[in-house]
């Protein structure tokens, strides 16, 4: 015991960081459990289960009702792994609670308290009972009387060793509360012999007890009288939540009286309130706070009432609301602990430290669920628990306090190697060694001492800030650490570079459609940065091998140029050059506008139309970044070579007109039309044709020619002439 209490002292010191040691603290996996254990001499072993993980593993050992057990001096107590097996159990001896303890060198736990008790039942006494004797229509009570016991019972009754047990009607109901059978108004078939049997399932018994006679007597029958409730429910009940709470009421009387229930707080019953077939039992399961109250059950006749009353009191057992967390801290710190839980009544707390009870002191204090602790000291460190308690249940919220002290080490947080920084930049390097306690921090540049000035700036946790980083800032830089433990130092390199500068950015440029033009990107920078270009196009990067139809980068490796061939109206747009360096990322924007002719109009519709004109609309099609200055309408027919310009009025459509009347058109011919726009670069495609529509017909206007007469046979006369031909535009 002596060479564990070392080694729970060395712990932390041979820890330097919270969280990096080699050992764990134990867990519990399996807590015992409350038993009841029948006694039954078939069953000669009981096992209550404990387990634990740790590293390393988990010694264990057992208390039974506070006090170690000693497995030396006590033959049917054994270990079995973490698991208490008692041999032959014995009432006088085991009947307790127990609790399991896991301990390693972190600490020892204490597992929630564990009742075994044992179940029993004992034979009734084998004396003959005697006859009860009644009246018809009176009513009657028959006891049981069970014998000595442990455990929870059911009772049932059979008459004239009938095998049916006596059925729950609104005139005869068995307790399940005292065993005991009532009759309300008894009948002369009700004449003969009854028999109580009880039953411990726990135990794993029944036993039936001797016959109770029950004779009519011969002086009369029972007039009416009113109800007299023989079955009560306690006055006051403590209910558990989510238990299943049962009410019983049962009343003697002539006629046979009728059950009902009422909640005396002005509430409704809860919905989920059962009732048994007689309205005896009234059932609420799985119990809540907001079912608690006043309840009351009437039993009435038309002779009267009888009213009894009793009050349902919830209780919870603890249910944490908060818990401690493992915590590192350093020597000298200070420990705040708080840990909450709800129940019903309010639960009381009580702390632990490796499964002994904390007492206060000097440096301890110790209120509810609050545990302070100042000025710590390695022997603080260990597995405390915080014991949320009211009187139907204990439950443990556990976790691990390592107080750790050792000099500063950094070893796993030593100072970056090399730390780049450009001119005019800032830089912070870290220096975070591992001390407990904190140490305090000093730097060196070379071998100087490195005092503050207003760029050089110590922070709070150490690191070394340069502000405005100038070529002469670059150098060797070592770190310092000291407490009363000891000193340590790590060191590291600072290097300056140039910044990068972008020289030549890319600037508006206007173009054409189909032209080729190339975009600046040149810097200048640190000949020991690797520079990279990429180019954006709208906010997406640009691909160079999937574009390079029209995309190509050229230059070197200071110069980024994008050239673009054939370019594209859909190139317009903007256009980001970034430059990335391993310090730094630049970038420069610039709009590209590309102008074509415009595009189709669009919506070209007939208006109108007559023998010779016809009125036409539409809609410009896009300017393509060059206004349209001038409209063109072309027509074709049946008998045209391909679409020909028309006359139109207005004569000269600009590019703000967009509706005409074309004139000139020959009748009874079918036509279609299109529109053309043109601006400063060009004339652009030709809109849809419109629907193919037919001039309307009118009297000639040239008379035929070449008429000839003459020739024939007798009585005929042939006349000839040229078929008039219409001439299209």
């Amino acid at each position: 015991m002596r060479l564990l209490w070392k080694l729970v002292i060395l712990l932390p010191l041979i820890n330097s960081s919270a969280g990096e040691g080699r050992f764990s603290r134990p867990i519990f996996i399996q807590e015992p459990q409350d038993v009841i254990f029948p006694l039954d001499l078939s069953r000669s072993e009981i096992i209550l289960t404990c387990t634990a993980n740790g590293y390393p593993s988990p010694r264990y050992r057992w208390k039974q009702n506070g006090t170690d057990i000693d497995f030396r001096m006590s033959y049917h107590y054994r270990l079995d792994g973490g698991n208490l097996a008692i041999s032959s159990p014995r009432t006088d001896q085991d009947i307790g609670t127990y609790q399991c303890l896991a301990t390693n060198p972190v600490g020892t736990i204490l597992s929630r308290k564990a009742k075994l008790r044992f179940a029993y039942i004992e034979d009734f006494e084998t004396k003959t009972r005697s006859t009860v004797s009644v009246r018809e229509g009176q009513g009657v009570v028959l006891l049981c009387g069970p014998p000595p016991h442990f455990g929870d019972l059911s009772y049932a009754w059979t008459f004239n060793d009938n095998p049916l047990y006596v059925q729950e009607d609104k005139r005869r109901f068995v307790s399940q509360d005292t065993g005991n059978l009532y009759i309300a108004k008894v009948e002369p078939t009700d004449v003969g012999n009854y028999t109580c049997f009880v039953t411990n399932k726990e135990a794993h018994r029944s036993v039936q007890g001797p016959p109770t006679p029950l004779v009519q007597r011969t002086d009369g029958v029972m007039g009416e009288y009113e109800p007299k409730i023989e079955v009560r429910f306690p006055e006051t009940i403590q209910a558990a939540k989510d238990s299943s709470v049962k009410l019983e009421c049962f009343a003697l009387g002539n006629p046979v009286p009728d059950i009902s229930w009422r909640r005396l707080d002005g509430n409704p019953m809860p919905g989920k309130v059962k009732y048994s077939k007689s309205q005896a039992i009234l059932e609420i399961p799985k119990f809540q706070q907001e079912d608690e109250g006043f309840y009351e059950c009437i039993a009435g006749n038309i002779r009267g009432r009888n009213l009894a009353k009793g009050q349902l009191v919830f209780y919870a057992p603890p249910e944490w609301e908060r818990k401690i967390q493992n915590t590192y801290l350093s020597i000298y710190d200070s420990l705040f602990w708080e840990c909450k839980a709800s129940g019903k009544p309010k639960p009381w707390y009580t702390w632990l430290k490796n499964g002994e009870r904390l007492h206060p002191e000097e440096r301890i204090q110790v209120e509810n669920g609050t545990l302070i602790i100042t000025m710590l000291n390695v022997s603080d460190s260990g597995i405390y628990q915080c014991a949320a308690e009211n009187k139907y249940q204990t439950i443990y919220a556990n976790a691990e306090l390592r107080v750790l002290a050792s000099a500063p080490d950094f070893s796993k947080t030593p100072i970056k190697k090399t730390s780049v920084v450009q001119v005019g930049g800032d830089i912070s390097i870290e220096c975070k060694p591992n001390a407990f306690p904190k140490a305090s921090i000093s730097w060196k540049r070379g071998t100087e001492s490195l005092r503050e000035s207003k760029r050089v700036f110590l922070l709070e946790d150490g690191s070394l800030k340069i502000s405005n980083v100038t070529m002469s800032d670059a150098g060797s830089y070592t770190c310092l650490a000291s407490n009363q433990f000891g000193n340590g130092k790590s060191s590291g390199s600072l290097i300056v570079k140039e910044r990068t500068v972008i020289t030549i950015p890319p600037s508006k440029m206007d173009v054409t459609v189909g032209e080729s033009i190339v975009l600046p990107c040149q810097v200048s920078h640190d000949p020991t940065m690797e520079v990279i270009f990429v180019w954006y196009f709208n906010g997406d990067i640009i691909d160079l091998k999937k574009e390079m139809a029209h995309f190509e980068r050229i230059g070197g490796e200071s110069v980024g140029d994008l050239m673009i061939r054939n370019i594209q109206l859909g190139h317009s747009g903007k256009y980001l050059c970034t430059v990335q360096t391993t310090l730094e990322r630049l970038s420069a924007v610039a709009d590209i506008i590309v102008r074509g002719p415009p595009g189709p109009p669009e919506e070209v519709k007939v208006e109108h139309i007559s023998s010779t004109t016809s009125q036409l609309s539409w809609r410009p099609g896009p300017d393509n970044n060059s206004p349209i200055q001038i409209f063109t309408i072309q027509t074709r027919t049946p008998f045209s070579v391909g679409w020909q310009a028309v006359t139109t009025i207005p004569e000269i459509l600009s590019g703000q007109t967009y509706n005409a009347t074309v004139v000139g058109l020959s009748p009874w011919v079918e036509y279609e039309f299109r529109v053309v726009a043109g601006n400063n670069i060009g004339i652009g495609e030709p809109s849809k044709p419109s629907e193919l529509l037919r001039t309307k017909a009118t009297v000639p206007i040239v008379a035929p020619v070449n008429i000839n007469g003459g020739g024939g046979s007798r009585s005929e006369l042939v006349i000839t002439w040229e078929m008039l031909v219409i001439t299209t535009i």
